[in-house]
């Protein structure tokens, strides 16, 4: 079998282009040319020997081969951007504050700190796990240097928006999944498992509720993530969160059974306009590890 070498900058404008949902995007992002970025992709559709692509519609669909390419191209960059942040950066040293929202710290946090130490041995991080508004204050009061939360920022002035993601209505795993179903009768109120307040999640879900027309009660309050998943899928109640992180007793409501509702923005936050180096390369890691984790979620411009 003849050994295929993949040119990076190729790769690179490949995921940039599904990245953004966009080639001609990822041409300016890049600062290419259109043309230059579609000879490219010729190039690895021809270098891989198989169709990439498919047509869907007006536009394009990755194919299976395509799928496949598209994990190895974010891992091969991946690797391709921490060899050469180790090398510019083998004398980075100092310390940074990260805090990640809870949905995050279990999937995300071993992998950024994974790869943030690999590159840069000398710079030490302190972590912390919190609620969304958790983090705002911290970041807001100078506690913290840099978070990953849930929503638009709060009006705090150094935030850059990294995804959004769809909310969704979420049950019990066992059970016919119909929103209905989870209290039994029509008549008496949905039962509701959230978080304490203050809560986005909360808030879009009894919004949501009441312009439907849908009485509800709280029947669950849980300080933590981990409380809320366990009370949701007991089936003491339904709750809303987006698709990524849920654990194996849940699973999400079909659209036609529960009432409509919007998505939830992710952002990535900092305590100052210029970030120090330390600070600067930890945010450039954490939203790219976002983008791995995050493959099939609609994403910010």
């Amino acid at each position: 079998m003849r050994r295929i070498t993949f040119d990076l900058d190729v790769l690179r404008s490949f995921a940039t282009g599904m990245e953004l949902g966009s080639f001609a995007r990822a041409a300016d992002r890049l600062g290419r040319s259109t043309s230059a970025v579609s000879a490219q992709l010729r190039k690895l559709e021809e270098q891989a020997g198989t169709p990439i692509f498919r047509k869907a519609g007006r536009g394009l669909a990755l194919t299976e081969a395509g799928e496949t390419m598209l994990a190895y191209a974010r891992r091969l960059l991946a690797l391709n951007d921490e060899a050469a942040a180790a090398v510019h950066g083998a004398d980075l040293e100092g310390w940074v504050r990260l805090g990640l929202s809870e949905d995050f710290g279990e999937a995300l946090l071993p992998a950024v700190l994974g790869r943030f130490a690999r590159a840069h041995p000398r710079v030490r991080i302190e972590a912390r796990i919190a609620r969304s508004f958790d983090l705002l204050d911290r970041v807001g009061s100078g506690q913290l240097d840099l978070a990953l939360a849930w929503g638009d920022g709060g009006g705090l002035p150094h935030a850059e928006p990294v995804a959004e993601l769809p909310m969704r209505w979420v049950g019990p795993a066992m059970g016919d999944g119909v929103l209905a179903s989870a209290h039994g009768r029509a008549d008496e109120p949905l039962p509701l498992a959230t978080l304490e307040a203050p809560c986005l999640l909360r808030t879009a879900a009894t919004t949501a509720l009441d312009r439907a027309g849908i009485p509800w009660r709280l029947a669950f309050v849980s300080p933590s993530l981990g409380g809320l998943w366990a009370a949701v899928a007991a089936g003491l109640g339904v709750t809303i969160r987006t698709d990524f992180g849920l654990p194996a007793g849940v699973r999400t409501l079909k659209p036609a059974d529960a009432p409509a509702l919007p998505s939830l923005p992710l952002t990535l936050l900092r305590a100052e306009a210029e970030p120090d180096p330390v600070t600067a390369r930890l945010a450039a890691i954490l939203a790219q590890s976002v983008r791995d984790v995050l493959p099939g979620f609609t994403r910010a411009a």
